[in-house]
Formats: C-alpha cells, structure tokens, sequence
C-alpha cells in the first residue's frame, strides 16, 4: 500500500487514510490510456506564442478593495490596506522542468520586482500551474509573508522553501492572516499531485477571504459535479462581495468535466453563490487544454447573456487587469 509522505491523520469523509477524494462525486482519476486518447486525437487549437500584455504597477497599499490579475490563477487582492496573492507563478512554465512543459503567452501583470509587499499567500493546491516553488522562495526571501493553503501542501513548501511560513487546513477551517483578515478553506471537486506516484495525497480547495473590505472568493481548480459544494459555500459563509472563478482549460469534456468546469458552469457557480461580481480566471495564460485561448472569453459572454446576466458583473479578468469594486 501506498505511503503519504505530506500528511499523516485519520480518515474522514475525504481523505481515506492515504490519499484525498470528492465525496459523492465524479472520479478525478484518468490513466495513461485515457491520456493517450486525448492527446493522439490531435484537437487542441493553436495558440498564439505571445500575447502583448501592459503590466499594471500596482500601489503600495489600498484601503478598498481591488484586484490585480497577475496571469492564469495568480491574483493580487489589495484590501483595508492588507496584500494577499493567490497561486502565485512567475516562472516561464507551469512544469517541474525549466525547459519542458506549458509556456506561459502573457508576461505576468505586475512584475515581479513591482509587487507590493505581500502580506499573505494563499494556495489552492500542488499542480504546477499553481504551486510554483521558485515564486515562493522569491517571495519569502523578500517579504517571508504567511502561506495558507490545504492539508499535505505545506510539506511541499516547507522543503523546498527552509523556513517558510507555512499554514494547512482542512475544508471549511478558518486561518487566520493577521490584520483583521482570514481564509476559509472551501471544498472543490479537483484533484492534486506533484509526480505520478503521489496522486490525491495533498488536499486541494478554495479560499473564502473574510476582510473589512468584504469577502473576496477565490474558488479554485473544481468541477461543477452536482453543484453540491457551491451551495454549501453559501449557506455556510453567505454571498461574496467578489467571486474569482475559474472559467478555461475545459476541453475535451470527456476528460476534464469531473475537475475543471467550463464558462457556462462557471456562471452557474456565481449565480448558486449570489455573488456581487466575478472575474474569469485560469484563462488565457498556459495552454492546458485544447480550446482555442479566446474561447473562454467568448462562451462566459454566451454564457451570461443566456442567463440574462449583465455582463460587466462577471468579466474574463486580463494580464495587467486592474478591478476596483
């Protein structure tokens, strides 16, 4: 039997003893055969190599609220004077390879150098695209802000980052930040790893930011499944000033419905929450999947017009965007 090496603890309704799962929902699991499948078939639409982008420079602190899309699931939320960046990568690839693997086309949307003093970061789970140890070792290095991020994660972080600040949780506790401001790690149907060896051995999630500037959501990689965990989410954390919802890297649905909803699901997600805006997120940056990069633009404003939603409360967040609310 297989040994977790992230996270000793006893079995819940998600985690069985060794590795994590979405209660009552599609398996996340796909095997070499079902890989080969996709892959041979030849589908994914062509990227452009680069996309121009105007990084913003951001302030040092905002007493409001605002955020700042820094390129695929890397945001920085500035709010009640507080700076909190999610997933954070800066590096030319989402890949444990410095050669090999997804590339990003949009420079970053702040610069590196140009970043605010971060405060906090907060971490979904251990894909590449969204764990990147090279950007954490920059940041504590720099600023040594606190990490929150799920169960099994921190032990990611905390060997390749000596001395970090790393805080785990389960779904649904609270971390406190500091400075008035804490997350609550909220349930998403996905699935983590770092090598094909540890599969499902470090939880994923959500984050549910509580600031005095109102409650930003960042939702995090997840499937639609049965819609189930969305209405959790409002019933026990309410509606959010700003939802942050994943809408790309979707196709072909036979393989990625189970861990990454597409635009239209996405509204589903930000109507089930109630929430006040949203920006599109997980869009546009590195080619995951085989639809085209504009095509998740394009189908949440279908999607939106469907459900006769305006369209400037759920707008596709870009590199270098800057959305005060």
């Amino acid at each position: 039997m297989a040994t977790n090496r992230y996270y000793q603890g006893p079995p819940s309704d998600h985690f069985d003893g060794t590795r994590f799962f979405n209660p009552g929902q599609a398996s996340t699991d796909r095997g070499l055969a079902a890989l080969l499948r996709w892959k041979l078939a030849g589908a994914a639409a062509r990227w452009p190599r680069s996309v121009p982008v105007v990084p913003a420079r951001p302030d040092a602190r905002v007493e409001g609220l605002r955020v700042t899309m820094i390129g695929h699931a890397s945001l920085l939320i500035q709010a009640a004077g507080v700076n909190v960046l999610t997933d954070p990568v800066f590096s030319d690839r989402a890949s444990p390879f410095a050669r090999v693997g997804p590339r990003r086309v949009t420079a970053p949307g702040i610069a590196f150098d140009h970043l605010p003093p971060i405060d906090a970061v907060l971490l979904s789970h251990a894909h590449y695209d969204h764990m990147d140890v090279a950007t954490l070792r920059r940041l504590h290095a720099r600023d040594a802000p606190l990490m929150a991020m799920p169960l099994g994660n921190d032990a990611v972080v905390r060997a390749a980052v000596p001395g970090a600040r790393a805080v785990a949780g389960n779904w649904w506790e609270r971390i406190a930040l500091g400075e008035g401001i804490a997350t609550t790690l909220t349930p998403a149907c996905h699935w983590s790893n770092r090598w094909p060896s540890d599969t499902r051995m470090m939880l994923w999630s959500g984050h549910w930011l509580d600031t005095p500037a109102g409650a930003v959501w960042f939702v995090g990689d997840t499937g639609y499944g049965d819609g189930r965990i969305f209405a959790d989410v409002r019933q026990r954390l309410g509606s959010p000033r700003a939802a942050l919802i994943p809408i790309g890297a979707y196709e072909p649905r036979w393989f990625m419905a189970a861990q990454h909803v597409n635009p239209a699901e996405a509204v589903r997600i930000f109507d089930d929450v109630g929430a006040g805006r949203a920006l599109g997120i997980h869009w546009g940056t590195f080619q995951l999947t085989d639809e085209a990069r504009d095509a998740p633009r394009e189908a949440l404003a279908a999607a939106l017009a469907k459900r006769g939603i305006a369209a400037e409360r759920f707008v596709a967040a870009e590199a270098g965007g800057v959305y005060d609310w």
